[in-house]
């Protein structure tokens, strides 16, 4: 279990960070926006607005994702024995180990690998509902799971 929370501490600690980032990039943005002074040529002028709204609309987009990710990873309870795959699961199969948690892709806890995924990718699909034991193919692999954790 100890395992477990190391990994998800650092997944929530990832999510913050891409949270600062998003927010920070927005600050930066509008303060570009709204100190950038009107120039002798208007359309110079606008087409930088127009440019620094366009980041500020992109990284509002990102902050959204980045607190939707930080609420779904909120949803997982770290106390839960699983019998099978399902939200909030530490998979372990023969060919590496699957947090069902959110799409962040690799993380490394030492130098021990993890998946973090979501029941939305395709291996999170194939590995929902099963227990230890059952095996699935995804790209001409044939995973085993070992352990839910």
């Amino acid at each position: 279990m100890l395992e477990k929370e190391k990994l998800y501490r650092q997944i929530q600690e990832t999510v913050e960070q891409k949270i600062a980032v998003a927010e920070r990039s927005i600050a930066s943005a509008k303060e570009s926006r709204d100190n950038d002074t009107k120039s002798s040529a208007g359309d110079k002028y606008e087409t930088g607005r127009e440019m620094m709204q366009a980041e500020i609309n992109k990284s509002e987009a990102q902050l959204n994702v980045a607190l939707q990710l930080k609420e779904d990873l909120q949803r997982i309870n770290l106390d839960r024995t699983y019998s099978f795959v399902e939200q909030g699961s530490l998979v372990v199969t023969n060919l590496g180990k699957y947090f069902i948690s959110i799409g962040i892709g690799r993380v490394f806890l030492g130098k021990e690998e993890f998946y973090c995924i979501s029941l939305a990718s395709p291996i999170g699909k194939l590995l929902f509902k099963k227990s230890v034991g059952d095996k699935v193919k995804f790209n001409e692999r044939e995973f085993l799971i070992k352990e839910i954790v």
